[in-house]
C-alpha cells in the first residue's frame, strides 16, 4: 500500500490512527471491521481499489480501537457499539467531513448503521459490504447462527491466530501460496492481539442492532457475496428488507473479502462509484434514531402536601440543578422539565443508562425517589420540539418503573452488549397506547 501519513485523534482517553487519501469533491468514510492496520495492506487488490476510489472522493479511513495503529483495549472494557460510533463520530469532526459516504464491511456495518441513524445530518449515504445487523439466532431471525456454532468458530479463530490461516479462510476462490499466508499471518499480528481476537468476537454476538434499521434515512446499497461462508447472505438480505429503500446486490463467489482482485471487487467498484456519484438522493434529517430519557419523582402529590408548596418548590429546584448537572456528565440533552421529572436525549444508550442511575442516585441524596424509563428508538425532529411513538413508549416504560428504579426496553438492552451493564428481566408488559407488549428490563444496581 502507498505510504500515507498517519494521524491521530483523541475519542475519550483513546488516540485514533487515521489517514486521509485523494482529494475528489466525494466524502468516503471507511468503516472497517475491527482487524484494520493503517500500515499494512491486506491484499494488492485493496490498495488499488482504494486508489481508484481516491480519484473521485477524498477517502478517510481509520483503525478502531483496539487494532491496528489505534490505542489497545482492556478485556474488562471492550468498545461497545455505542463507543465505536463515538470514535466514528470523532474521526469524522477531525477531518472535518460534513455529507460522509459511509462504505462499511463486515463487523463495521452496526457502527456504520447507528451512526447514519444518529446523525442523519452528517451522513450522505451508507454502503454495506458483507456485514449483518445482528449474528445471533433466535426464532424472530433464522437468518442467524447458533450460539454453539459460534463458539467453535471462536474457537477455531483463537487457535489458528497470527498464522494467516483465517484470513486465507475468507478467500476460498483465491489461490493462496506459502508467501502469501506469511503475509496475512503478518496482517492478523499487526492488526489485533491474540488475547482480544476472542472476546470481541463474542461481543459481537450479543449485539443486536436490528431495531436500527427502520430508521436509517439515508439512501443505502447492501452488497453481499451470494455464496459467503463467513457472513451468509441472508445476513445482508435481511439488512436490504429492513432499510428503506435500500438496494440490494448480490456478488458472485464465496470469498468474504472483496478486495482480492476478483471479479466481484469490479462490480463492486463500478456500483460504488455509480452510487457516489451519480444523482444524489437527500436522506431526511428530521428523522433520527435517538435513546429517551424520562425521569418522574415518586410520590410527589403526597409531598407537597407534607411540606406545603414553598418547601417543595425548594425540593424541586434542587432537583432540577442535579438533572442539569448529570446532564451534562453524561452528555445528554435536556429536551424540557415535566413537571417533577425530564424528558432527555442521548446519542448513546449507554451513556442514557449510566445517566439515569446518576439522576436516581442524586435525587436519593436529596430525599427523592425518583423512577426512569428508557427506550431507544426513531424520532422526528419538529423544529425544537420531538414527536414520534418512541417518545411515548419511553413515558411509558418510566410510567412501570418502581420507585428507584431505572427501567429500559429491549431494544436499549440488545444495544449495549458488550458494556458491562448487567439487567434483571421484568417479562413483557401491555404498554398503554403501544400495540404490542413490550419485553422490560431493570437495570442492576
Amino acid at each position: 500500500m502507498e505510504d500515507f501519513d498517519v494521524h491521530y485523534a483523541m475519542s475519550g482517553d483513546a488516540r485514533l490512527a487515521y489517514t486521509v487519501r485523494g482529494n475528489g469533491p466525494h466524502e468516503i468514510v471507511f468503516v472497517p471491521a475491527w482487524l484494520s492496520n493503517q500500515d499494512v495492506a491486506p491484499t494488492p487488490a485493496y490498495g488499488a481499489f482504494w486508489e481508484h476510489v481516491s480519484t473521485f472522493a477524498t477517502v478517510l479511513m481509520y483503525d478502531p480501537r483496539g487494532s491496528g495503529l489505534s490505542d489497545p483495549v482492556a478485556l474488562d472494557d471492550l468498545p461497545t457499539l455505542e463507543r465505536w460510533a463515538d470514535d466514528l463520530h470523532t474521526i469524522v469532526e477531525a477531518v472535518g467531513f460534513t455529507q460522509a459516504v459511509l462504505i462499511a464491511e463486515s463487523a463495521g456495518g452496526p457502527v456504520a448503521m447507528l451512526y447514519a441513524a444518529t446523525h442523519p445530518e452528517r451522513t450522505r449515504a451508507l454502503v454495506l459490504i458483507n456485514t449483518y445487523a445482528a449474528l445471533a439466532w433466535s426464532e424472530d431471525y433464522p437468518a442467524g447462527v447458533k450460539a454453539g456454532d459460534y463458539e467453535h468458530l471462536v474457537e477455531y479463530i483463537e487457535r489458528v491466530w497470527g498464522t494467516g490461516r483465517f484470513l486465507q479462510a475468507l478467500e476460498p476462490d483465491v489461490d493462496i501460496d506459502t508467501s502469501r499466508v506469511r503475509h496475512l499471518a503478518r496482517v492478523e499480528r499487526q492488526s489485533m492481539a491474540p488475547a482480544t481476537v476472542g472476546a470481541i468476537f463474542r461481543q459481537q454476538y450479543a449485539t443486536d442492532a436490528r431495531a436500527i434499521l427502520p430508521v436509517i434515512s439515508a439512501p443505502t446499497l447492501v452488497m453481499h457475496v451470494t455464496a459467503n461462508g463467513f457472513v451468509p447472505v441472508e445476513y445482508g438480505r435481511y439488512v436490504a428488507t429492513h432499510v428503506p429503500g435500500a438496494r440490494l446486490v448480490e456478488l458472485p463467489g464465496r470469498d468474504h473479502s472483496m478486495l482480492n482482485g476478483g471479479d466481484a471487487q469490479q462490480i463492486m467498484t463500478d456500483e460504488i462509484e455509480e452510487f457516489v456519484t451519480g444523482t444524489r438522493v437527500e436522506s431526511d434529517p428530521a428523522r433520527m434514531l435517538t435513546t429517551l430519557v424520562f425521569t418522574d419523582v415518586v410520590g410527589s402529590t403526597d409531598r407537597v402536601v407534607a411540606i406545603g408548596d414553598r418547601a417543595w418548590r425548594t425540593v424541586l429546584d434542587r432537583h432540577d440543578d442535579a438533572i442539569r448537572r448529570q446532564l451534562e456528565r453524561f452528555a445528554g440533552s435536556q429536551r424540557r422539565f415535566t413537571g417533577d421529572g425530564v424528558l432527555a436525549t442521548f446519542d448513546g444508550p449507554a451513556r442514557a443508562i449510566r445517566c439515569g442511575s446518576a439522576i436516581r442516585d442524586a435525587a436519593r441524596q436529596i430525599g427523592l425517589d425518583v423512577r426512569v424509563g428508557i427506550h431507544t428508538g426513531e424520532v422526528e425532529r419538529r423544529g425544537t420540539e420531538l414527536a414520534g411513538v418512541a417518545i411515548h413508549l419511553a413515558h411509558r416504560v418510566c410510567e412501570v418503573a418502581g420507585p428507584g428504579e431505572v427501567l429500559v426496553s429491549r431494544t436499549v438492552v440488545d444495544l449495549v452488549a458488550g458494556s458491562g451493564l448487567t439487567f434483571e428481566d421484568r417479562g413483557e408488559h401491555e404498554l398503554k397506547g403501544i400495540p404490542q407488549p413490550w419485553r422490560l428490563f431493570s437495570v442492576s444496581n
